[in-house]
């Protein structure tokens, strides 16, 4: 099945102009990984809380492009109310398919919209900054840090 590129510019944009989840809580109980890029506007703070096993919440704000905006908006999405164990899965399958290499697109739901990102190496850096701090606090939350 073939999908019409536009289709996927349009969830991009869509999540660029109007992102999910994108404030940053004063709660203690929230872990905070703080993100910035060396070629890209990129300087964003992306944050999770866990509890019971669970990603409870995610959330990010700061100055970042389209591309990142967009990843880390659809990441909030995918990631709140999932086991750490389902959120490793989905982060893995997502970095594979960034990479070139095969995951499944039923485990990616949106995210799948930036599957040609494996072909623009300039943007892979601002595909993954959001899932990068949320696979640092998932590994802070499982050495109990």
């Amino acid at each position: 099945m073939s999908i019409d590129p536009s289709y996927y510019r349009d969830i991009i944009l869509d999540n660029y102009s109007y992102p999910h989840n994108k404030s940053l809580s004063d709660e203690a109980d929230y872990h905070s990984r703080h993100m910035a890029s060396d070629s890209c506007i990129d300087d964003i703070t992306v944050q999770a809380k866990f509890k019971d096993g669970k990603i409870e919440d995610v959330r990010f704000d700061g100055k970042a492009c389209a591309i990142s905006t967009a990843s880390t908006s659809i990441l909030t999405e995918l990631l709140k109310g999932k086991t750490i164990e389902e959120a490793q899965n989905i982060i893995n399958n997502y970095n594979q398919m960034i990479q070139g290499k095969p995951y499944d697109p039923q485990v990616l739901d949106e995210a799948v919209v930036f599957e040609g990102v494996s072909k623009q190496p300039n943007r892979i850096g601002c595909a993954t900054i959001g899932w990068k701090a949320v696979q640092e606090m998932i590994d802070e939350e499982e050495a109990g840090i």
